[in-house]
């Protein structure tokens, strides 16, 4: 049987807990190498929370006290690097005769997850998502550890047809000052794939308490962030690789952005044009 996470539970139980309960779980949740390391005293200290506000919550979620809320984040702690470290140990293993055996194993692989993203995406979701950022006021992008890349491409695309997507918390600029303000009227993008970035799930959640609709793309129905989605996309990772691959995620990335491009009609056309004709005359592109 596979034992639940502390995420898992204190997703379930949130609905029970009062706020200061809440805020300790979440606390838990952001900050999982203190919660492990560091004494209760001084994790409650940082929070700004009583010591008993950690332990109440913890049985409230299911543990007997906070003592295994530690255990549970050395675990996952520990879990992390081992896999990693374990995958690449696979790696070195089972392609040590050459790299034409990984380039076509991982070639593969990515493939296979093209076809399944294919298979298995919701179209109908697919395209109400597409809408509402179309329509969407403002449209914020978060993407931390391994989908930073990814993210940065998104908003690269975006840039070219639209004013009014942007990253949040780029180049060490505040998470809490990109995501105040954002309601009804706007939209947030999340992708994390694991080990899940708490600060993408935290997002998630702030951005979602406050009205905006929240995109989730991730490799796992477990991730902690679905559960604030207004829209989920589960997409394929799968590889020999060390780590999670993010072929099939470009796909899904570059194809939302062009529904809202189809959308967009002339003024997204006009954009494109005067994005193009800004970069050669300042000689970012090469005009021979």
């Amino acid at each position: 049987m596979v034992k639940e996470s502390f995420e898992q539970k204190f997703a379930q139980h949130l609905d029970g807990l009062s706020e200061k309960l809440r805020l300790a779980g979440e606390h838990v949740a952001r900050n999982p190498v203190d919660t492990a390391t560091r004494s209760l005293r001084a994790v409650a200290q940082d929070s700004g929370l009583a010591p008993a506000s950690f332990s109440r919550m913890a049985r409230a979620i299911g543990y007997d006290s906070y003592e295994d809320v530690r255990e549970a984040m050395r675990d996952k702690i520990g879990r992390r690097v081992r896999s990693f470290a374990k995958r690449a140990e696979d790696l070195q293993n089972s392609h040590s005769s050459g790299r034409q055996d990984f380039f076509d194993a991982h070639a593969s692989a990515c493939q296979a997850n093209i076809a399944r993203l294919l298979q298995d995406i919701d179209r109908d979701l697919l395209e109400q998502a597409a809408d509402r950022l179309h329509k969407a006021r403002n449209v914020r992008l978060l993407g931390a550890l391994g989908s930073t890349g990814a993210v940065e491409y998104l908003a690269y695309m975006a840039n070219f047809c639209t004013t009014n997507w942007s990253m949040v918390s780029r180049m060490g600029a505040s998470l809490g000052a990109g995501l105040t303000g954002l309601g009804a009227e706007d939209a947030l993008i999340v992708v994390t794939k694991p080990p899940f970035s708490t600060r993408s799930i935290a997002a998630a959640d702030m951005a979602a308490r406050q009205g905006a609709f929240v995109v989730v793309i991730t490799d796992s129905h477990t991730c902690p962030a679905l559960q604030h989605a207004s829209a989920g996309f589960v997409v394929p990772t799968e590889s020999p690789h060390f780590y999670s691959s993010y072929v099939a995620t470009v796909v899904l990335i570059e194809t939302l952005i062009g529904m809202i491009v189809s959308r967009a009609g002339p003024a997204a056309r006009q954009r494109i044009a005067q994005v193009e004709d800004g970069n050669r005359r300042l000689g970012e592109v090469w005009a021979g």
